[in-house]
């Protein structure tokens, strides 16, 4: 059910404003070991949860995703081919922890460079295809790179220090950023994104016990089919991931998890409850009328009001909503009117997940300027205002 209440304000302005009711109840905040949590929905742009999310962490390996973008950008603009053979220098070839154990004397090409930093996390894959892509050849060129361009990409708690994720001081992005990053390679590329599905890769038969890539929600049959782990002593375990069921796309980033036992345990009970917890709903029909606003020397005294959109908003399941919306417009409208004339604009609030849609509000009909009689009649009723003081008018009056 929906309550109308029309409000006089102003003069010149009405607002109305309704309540999906009745509000009994709020979402309860989803429980989580994770220290810093980030849950994003893509079909409604809607945020479902925010732990910590703004605040910069070690990333861990999962920064390896934006030497990822990088990588991908430089693909589409043609600065790289999947196969250009790229050259691995001392320097990459140094690190430890998961590597694709390269040496100076191979040309890996950016393909397997790719796979390398996706499905075994190799530190010395990132390196290799950073310092291909600094502008001055060195890993801490394309750091700095990095930086920049994720300040583009409104990830503004990132910056990085290297290319890898290997622990250094200052390298920190928030979950947010994370999550930013992993949405944008999901939409934007979607040619490359079949690499984070795939489970095992060995260069050259070189780290067979380091081939599986360690994701540990693909091959549930939950619909994860991404991205990328972390896990260093400051960081503990974290993961980006995401998942499609139906229609459906999440995109999760946790951090801080004691164990890989607990980062799978947490990653799976947190693609549950964002499918299952929250439906998508029709809350707002196009073209469907909410209200009246008056029209001065019109045929007709009032027009009907109408969203020029339909709104989806996504909802807890088994919660009523705490939603709000109001409608704003200038009253009276002067005619002549067309249908389809945007005259105000209806905004909605989800007050569970904060987030909220504006759209527009349009004449549903037209309406014509009135004739000599009209005229004289609003003349006439002016006067009358002037000399009487004006009719009473009720401060809160029902619009339906």
């Amino acid at each position: 059910m929906i309550h109308f209440i029309l409000t006089r304000t102003a003069a010149t302005l009405i607002a109305a404003v309704f309540v999906f009711a009745p509000l009994t109840a709020r979402a309860q905040g989803y429980d989580t070991q994770a220290t810093a949590a980030y849950v994003y929905d893509h079909a409604s742009g809607q945020v479902l949860l925010a732990l910590n999310a703004d605040e910069p962490l070690p990333p861990a390996s999962m920064s390896k995703l934006m030497t990822l973008l990088m990588a991908f950008e430089a693909l589409r603009e043609g600065r790289l081919t999947l196969e250009t053979r790229v050259p691995v220098s001392a320097h990459a070839m140094s690190f430890g922890g998961s590597t694709m154990f390269l040496n100076t004397q191979d040309r890996p090409t950016v393909e397997e460079l790719i796979r390398g930093v996706v499905i075994v996390s190799g530190n010395d894959a990132s390196v290799a295809l950073g310092e291909a892509l600094s502008p001055d050849g060195t890993e801490e060129g394309f750091a700095e790179l990095m930086t920049q361009r994720a300040r583009q990409l409104g990830m503004m708690n990132s910056t990085f220090a290297n290319a890898s994720g290997w622990p250094a001081e200052g390298h920190r992005m928030s979950m947010r950023d994370l999550g930013i990053l992993a949405v944008r390679l999901i939409e934007e590329f979607p040619e490359y994104y079949g690499y984070f599905q795939e489970t095992e890769f060995d260069y050259e038969d070189r780290s067979p016990a380091n081939r599986f890539n360690r994701n540990p929600l693909l091959g549930l049959g939950i619909g994860a089919d991404g991205l990328k782990t972390g896990h260093t002593q400051e960081a503990g375990y974290g993961l980006t991931g995401s998942a499609q069921q139906g229609d459906r796309r999440v995109t999760f980033v946790i951090t801080g998890l004691p164990s890989a036992e607990a980062r799978a345990a947490e990653a799976e009970r947190l693609v549950t409850w964002a499918f299952r917890q929250f439906v998508m709903r029709d809350l707002v029909a196009e073209g469907v009328e909410l209200a009246r606003a008056p029209v001065f020397l019109g045929a007709e005294d009032s027009v009907g009001l109408a969203p020029a959109e339909g709104i989806e908003m996504l909802v807890p399941a088994l919660l009523d909503p705490e939603i709000e919306a109001s409608l704003t417009f200038t009253t009276p409208l002067s005619a002549p009117v067309s249908a389809g004339d945007v005259v105000g604009e209806l905004h909605v609030v989800q007050g569970v997940t904060g987030w909220d849609a504006r759209v527009p509000l349009v004449a549903t009909t037209d309406i014509d300027r009135g004739g000599p009689m009209v005229r004289i009649g609003t003349a006439w009723s002016e006067v009358l205002g002037m000399v009487t003081g004006g009719p009473d008018v009720a401060e809160d009056a029902p619009a339906y």
